[in-house]
């Protein structure tokens, strides 16, 4: 079963962390069928997490497992013969806050000592959610910038602030949407191209730029949110339930529409 939103799907947003590694690494399989040879993709991955053991904050770095979860029963079942009363349902919370983990897609040259061509970054609550990984993210763009690499920024999640590289105020109202896409081209520092991705609409294909003379290669965003919903099993998602972060109101009563219209709600 698809998912009854016809581009991204807001309720994703929930398990990120499952839905941008598979992003990432649907990316390089759709890329890696259009590079060159001498062009290879990589997902690079860092994880950082402060150990409670030490006294001073030094971060201990991990690359963690795969991980195979199994999702609660939704309610608690007490028979009537224990007990007459109602029991309260409690929320489970997790022991400690999971680390954050950073997948980012590299298109490396092996002809020239694997030299970064083309960084593609889906964002993350990391990315977006407080002024230290704002802060962290900016550095990040100013030194792809300075080596010369495209930079290539997907933003499919509809909470944290602005941090796209084009100054939020020369974008246009077309392409400040609900998500946001644009490219950097290191032979064109002085542009970033923008690309429309409103919610009621399907997420568009974009171009991926390589070295001067290769031609361009795409990405087509919406199949690969499409295999995101049907390989991490999210067609079994409660529409009944408001997303987090709960629509806006102009995009409320469409989704309820929508949803009821798919008899998802």
């Amino acid at each position: 079963m698809k998912s009854p939103f016809p581009g991204m799907d807001p309720y994703l947003e929930a398990h990120w962390g499952d839905v941008h590694t598979r992003l990432i690494v649907y990316s390089g399989d759709q890329l890696r069928r259009q590079l060159p040879t001498d062009l290879k993709v990589r997902v690079e991955e860092k994880v950082s997490v402060l150990d409670p053991e030490e006294e001073e904050d030094r971060p201990v770095g991990y690359f963690p497992d795969l991980r195979i979860i199994e999702r609660p029963s939704p309610t608690l079942s007490i028979s009537a013969e224990s007990s007459s009363l109602a029991v309260a349902e409690p929320i489970l919370v997790p022991r400690m806050a999971e680390p954050q983990t950073e997948r980012t897609l590299q298109i490396i040259d092996s002809r020239s000592g694997n030299r970064i061509v083309t960084t593609i970054e889906i964002l993350s609550p990391a990315n977006k959610n407080d002024l230290k990984g704002r802060t962290a993210y900016r550095k990040k763009q100013k030194q792809l910038e300075e080596a010369g690499v495209n930079l290539v920024e997907i933003d499919l999640l509809r909470e944290g602030g602005y941090v796209l590289i084009a100054p939020l105020e020369v974008v246009p109202r077309s392409c400040l949407g609900t998500y946001r896409v644009s490219v950097s081209r290191a032979t064109d520092p002085e542009n970033v191209e923008m690309y429309r991705v409103p919610l009621r609409e399907r997420l568009p294909t974009i171009r991926i730029p390589l070295r001067p003379g290769d031609p361009d290669a795409k990405l087509d965003l919406q199949s690969l949110i499409e295999a995101a919903y049907e390989n991490g099993g999210y067609e079994d998602t409660d529409y009944r339930l408001e997303p987090e972060p709960p629509f806006l109101p102009e995009d409320a009563e469409w989704a309820a529409k929508l949803l009821h219209e798919a008899q998802r709600r």
